[in-house]
């Protein structure tokens, strides 16, 4: 179900060349010993960008962008972080009222909310969303058009006690398009730098396929594979995805079976690391630079990755619906004509 979960999440919010995102996904639980109270989670454009739970407190930039945004205007950080604070505070008191209401007094609950905006930067139109969902389950949903809150099902005997609308339109109609704006502009200077990768083999045991990995590269248009004798080969290969790293650059592998390989004739084989506008990065295949299971640092990357797919499943999890599993989320409309009523702006 999670898996699932994750990978709606991703169908939903893949954006188009024109249309980008912002979204926050808030989550907060009792009754889990071994996850945060509390955890808000940035996501521009399908990619992390920031991160705060109730441990920390503090708003923690996930991107290189993000943090030279920080660096430059270090008034959008303390911002954050006062948002995280302010947020973990209002989702708590949601969560106990919403316990309350349905005489629940034990076990794990968890009451998760959605909101954000895309922004068209071709016609400049923004739509604007904001959904909760609780245990698993959609819960409400923001009508924008009607300025109330839509219930699912026994949900709907909370109508009055749901206090949110003014915080909510201010948030999401203004201030977010105004903040998604100052990233995407960010993001266009970052698709502008370039960064070589370091490049390694590694190897798990000695009966193991042999994987050459790079890592740390930017942007993402770069190739590799092996040779034998200066010929690219395919036989006994296996090539491996572009995947992220946690700091926004990139990591690509390409297995070899050398199972086959004599010893004598290791020296016939190297691996080639092609990257847009910059020369062939070489690497020959020997025993001697291979780094094995001890110090292979794909463990830790997987921990990594894997933490955050899990994070990033937990705060989507109430997208799928068993009933209705291929519809979408559909977000009100507010016209351009909207910011006329413009009383809140985002941080410097």
């Amino acid at each position: 179900m999670m898996k699932r979960s994750f990978l709606l999440l991703l169908l939903f919010y893949v954006s188009s060349p024109v249309k980008h995102s912002l979204t926050y996904f808030l989550t907060t639980s009792s009754g889990l010993q071994t996850f945060p109270e509390f955890v808000s989670v940035s996501v521009v454009d399908g990619v992390q960008v920031g991160y705060c739970d109730s441990n920390s407190k503090t708003a923690e930039p996930r991107q290189d962008w993000v943090r030279r945004l920080f660096r430059d205007n270090p008034g959008h950080l303390e911002w954050h972080s006062q948002n995280c604070k302010i947020s973990y505070v209002v989702l708590k008191e949601d969560i106990d009222m919403i316990k309350l209401h349905f005489n629940q007094t034990g076990g794990v609950h968890i009451l998760q909310e959605m909101s954000g905006c895309d922004w068209d930067d071709v016609i400049d139109e923004v739509t604007a969303y904001d959904q909760f969902g609780y245990d698993g389950e959609e819960f409400t949903s923001l009508d924008l058009r009607t300025l109330t809150w839509v219930f699912k099902d026994k949900a709907d005997t909370l109508q009055n006690k749901w206090k949110r609308v003014n915080n909510e339109i201010n948030h999401i109609k203004y201030i977010c398009p105004e903040c998604l704006k100052k990233y995407m502009d960010y993001v266009n200077r970052s698709l502008k730098r370039k960064a070589l990768p370091s490049v390694s083999l590694l190897q798990k045991t000695p009966s193991s396929p042999v994987s050459c990995h790079a890592t740390g590269f930017y942007p993402d248009r770069a190739s590799m594979f092996w040779r034998k004798d200066g010929e690219e080969i395919h036989e006994d290969v296996d090539h491996g995805e572009i995947l992220p790293n946690h700091d926004g650059t990139f990591q690509l592998r390409v297995d070899l079976n050398i199972s086959s390989v004599k010893p004598e004739d290791w020296s016939r084989y190297d691996c080639v690391f092609q990257f847009s506008g910059a020369e062939n990065i070489i690497t020959k295949l020997d025993k001697a630079k291979i780094r094995t299971n001890k110090e292979f640092p794909a463990a830790v990357i997987g921990v990594v990755v894997g933490l955050l797919l899990l994070l990033v499943c937990i705060t989507g999890l109430f997208i799928w619906r068993k009933k209705k599993k291929n519809e979408g989320f559909k977000p009100a409309n507010t016209s351009a004509s909207s910011s006329s009523s413009h009383s809140s702006s985002a941080p410097d």
